[in-house]
């Protein structure tokens, strides 16, 4: 049966998984990797993650498993350490045995596992951001969500439109924050933006106002990017009202969750970034094709995690899903079948966009994966 190129839910995925197939005998359960960043810095990434993959998970089994057999999947904690992601690869590979991986949640923990993945043959769904995860092509190693680089195209086109082009640039040193920095320094010339000045701040730093008050002298600087993930942002926001800026702030995905409004509180309201539909799903028109799948996450999320759904969490349920999709077509357990299928999949609605992957393309996504929002009241916004 070929990809259908609709906007299937989650629950109409599963059941084609299940599709013709003989109830669930004693056969084998197919083993899946993961490996999340469940505590240290990238904690709040990994949680999330983790939740949706065993709600998920345990709703495919519910509903008959994937060609008959159900799922087993196996997770380990990497504590947000790149030199442990790569420990806890190899174990999944060599004494688990797992048939394919779903994981990384940060850039420097998933580069530190693709050797492995590569020199194993074994199919890797990345579900960090960094572009050099999938650039260059690797031949095992795909991932579905927006890259850095995107984030820089996506911003740069919003300040385009409201003639924007001269900026400063306030990053966070960790993986997350360098990677865009590096990303957006290389596009500004082709966005027409200008990076007239930069700051840094560090991972552990609690307050930037000695960096901020060096960009509010300059009286050229038409707006601030700032790019980051965890704690960093919030404290920039924060630090950027209590110095008295009022030029445009705009953060980066790694800011777009709920977490990141509770931590910068009122400060946040104005704030513009580039995210999921998902945060804006009940605002998307019905015509969206994205609109059923993230209605569909966000309330099964919600309804069994209690919590509100993160972006995060939205990366592993695409991962997931790719996944078994992949398996269901393959017919079969076999790695290279199962890469393969990955490869080949087309028309494939998730909550980042509608993914088409290539031999030349691993991520499969386009622009068009990110909205660009605006925080007003506490609440995300498709921006205008």
């Amino acid at each position: 049966m070929k990809l259908l190129k609709i906007a299937l839910t989650s629950a109409v995925r599963i059941a084609f998984v299940t599709a013709c197939v003989s109830p669930l005998t004693a056969l084998a359960d197919i083993t899946i990797g993961s490996v999340l960043s469940l505590t240290g810095p990238a904690g709040f990434l990994g949680v999330p993650e983790k939740r949706t993959l065993d709600i998920y998970v345990d709703r495919i089994n519910a509903a008959g498993g994937v060609l008959g057999q159900k799922i087993k999947l196996i997770t380990y904690d990497d504590g947000s350490k790149a030199d442990q992601a790569r420990t806890y690869a190899t174990r999944l590979v060599e004494d688990d045995r797992v048939v394919a991986m779903v994981g990384g949640s940060a850039t420097g923990t998933s580069m530190a596992m693709l050797p492995v993945f590569e020199e194993t043959k074994t199919p890797f769904i990345s579900i960090s951001g960094g572009a050099q995860i999938i650039d260059p092509v690797r031949k095992y190693v795909f991932k579905p969500p927006q890259t850095d680089i995107m984030a820089c195209q996506k911003v740069f086109e919003d300040m385009r439109k409201r003639n924007i082009t001269r900026i400063a640039m306030l990053y966070g040193t960790d993986g997350f924050g360098m990677a865009m920095r590096n990303a957006c320094l290389a596009w500004q010339e082709r966005s027409g933006i200008k990076i007239e000045h930069e700051e840094s701040y560090g991972p552990s730093d609690a307050d930037v106002t000695p960096q901020l008050s060096n960009i509010r002298k300059l009286t050229s600087i038409q707006a601030v990017l700032s790019p980051g993930i965890g704690q960093g942002p919030a404290i920039v926001t924060r630090n950027f009202r209590q110095v008295g800026m009022t030029v445009p702030l705009y953060l980066s995905h790694g800011a777009a969750t709920n977490g990141f409004i509770g931590l910068a509180g009122a400060a946040a309201n104005g704030v513009r970034l580039p995210g999921p539909a998902l945060l804006v799903a009940e605002s998307l028109p019905d015509s969206d094709p994205q609109k059923k799948v993230v209605l569909e996450y966000k309330n099964v999320y919600e309804a069994a995690a209690k919590e509100p759904v993160s972006a995060f969490g939205g990366y592993a349920h695409d991962g997931l899903l790719l996944l078994v999709d992949a398996i269901r077509r393959a017919g079969s357990t076999d790695r290279d079948k199962i890469r393969d299928e990955i490869e080949k999949t087309r028309g494939f609605m998730s909550t980042v966009g509608e993914i088409n992957m290539s031999p030349t393309d691993h991520l499969g996504i386009t622009l068009s994966a990110f909205r660009m929002l605006e925080i007003k009241d506490g609440k995300w916004h498709l921006a205008e």
